[in-house]
């Protein structure tokens, strides 16, 4: 078994895979517009390029991601994505990247599990924490 967090977008969905594939270094697996699907009729013509399915595969994971119709998006809450990141310099590139724009809410710093983690709202309304998977310094 494994888990694909499946993220909810307000109309950005192809713009926020876009970015997360190229800070995350991965891969696009999928990019589904309503307009080529058979729902193309039911949507409206300014929401037929918005995304109803979207896939990013990258080292470690994947996600899954939607453009909601109008008026069924809701912020999320009540959860963070978790980046596990081998090294500190890639943290700290990875922090920097997803935080532009976005909500700092934990400045990435030294805890007394990790030599970096931080916690922020990317520009997309993600709720992220990145922890470094090296242990703190001595």
């Amino acid at each position: 078994m494994n888990i694909t967090p499946h993220l909810c977008f307000e109309g950005h969905c192809e713009t926020a895979f876009r970015f997360y594939q190229q800070v995350l270094e991965g891969r696009i697996t999928t990019m589904l517009a309503y307009g080529d699907t058979p729902m193309a009729p039911q949507v409206a013509p300014e929401w037929q390029r918005k995304i109803v399915h979207a896939g990013l595969s990258f080292e470690g994971g994947e996600l899954a991601g939607v453009d909601l119709l109008p008026g069924t998006y809701k912020s999320p809450q009540g959860f963070f994505l978790t980046l596990g990141i081998p090294t500190r310099e890639r943290t700290e590139e990875v922090f920097r990247a997803l935080s532009e724009g976005g909500t700092v809410q934990m400045p990435l710093q030294q805890t007394f599990w990790s030599c970096a983690f931080g916690v922020l709202v990317d520009r997309f309304g993600i709720p992220w924490e990145i922890n470094c998977q090296e242990g703190p310094a001595a």
